[in-house]
């Protein structure tokens, strides 16, 4: 659905996503969803501008629904911030992330995807066996987005620039590990050459497997 960043638009985005909702069975997503768009949208108000062109797409598949909000300025990126008690802005990302299962920020040669989404159902573990080690690794980059600006999330499948960024979200981790590891007195070279051992040795046990 197209429409242009005003905070008038935010009601009848609103009363579009409860009516999809309600269509696909997924009433009792439809208060949660229509949250975050408008977190969402009036984020492209307040830091994109008014006036702005946008989009916004709803999808299903894989046991959630992912809500798209695409606009044309690849500067004004979405963070995490501390707002204070009484401050008057600050909270929406924090609001979308408390409330969706996960989000994240999808750049492109001429435009951004800000997204965020929600569990709806057990999700499909067709097509192969799920790894547990990369289950975890991805739990710990969506949370690990909740706690550092500005916020991405790994998602299998991303393009070349959506790739990039999750792979400078994992080098963040590492860093934050080993200077915690310094700080306590360990030697992170050590915990490094074990890790690598432990990796290859998975590896090698996948290909007997």
């Amino acid at each position: 659905m197209a429409f242009t960043a005003h905070p008038e638009e935010v009601a009848r985005l609103r009363r579009a996503v409860g009516i999809h909702l309600t269509a696909w069975g997924l009433d009792d997503q439809v208060d949660t969803v229509q949250l975050c768009v408008s977190e969402l949208v009036s984020n492209i108000v307040t830091h994109v501008g008014a006036g702005t062109p946008a989009s916004l797409a709803l999808s299903t598949g894989g046991g959630r629904l992912r809500v798209e909000v695409r606009d044309p300025d690849m500067r004004a990126l979405p963070t995490l911030v501390d707002a204070e008690d009484d401050a008057e802005g600050g909270r929406g990302m924090a609001l979308v992330a408390a409330l969706a299962d996960r989000w994240g920020v999808e750049l492109y040669t001429d435009h951004k995807v800000t997204w965020c989404e929600v569990v709806t159902g057990p999700a499909s573990t067709a097509g192969g066996t799920v790894d547990p080690s990369v289950t975890r690794a991805e739990a710990l980059l969506n949370t690990y987005a909740t706690l550092r600006p500005p916020a991405w999330s790994h998602e299998p499948g991303l393009g070349m620039v959506g790739r990039a960024v999750a792979v400078e979200s994992v080098i963040d981790v590492i860093t934050d590990f080993l200077r915690w590891l310094r700080v306590r007195g360990c030697d992170a070279d050590e915990v490094l050459d074990r890790a690598q051992s432990r990796y290859e040795a998975t590896l090698s046990n996948s290909r007997q497997g």
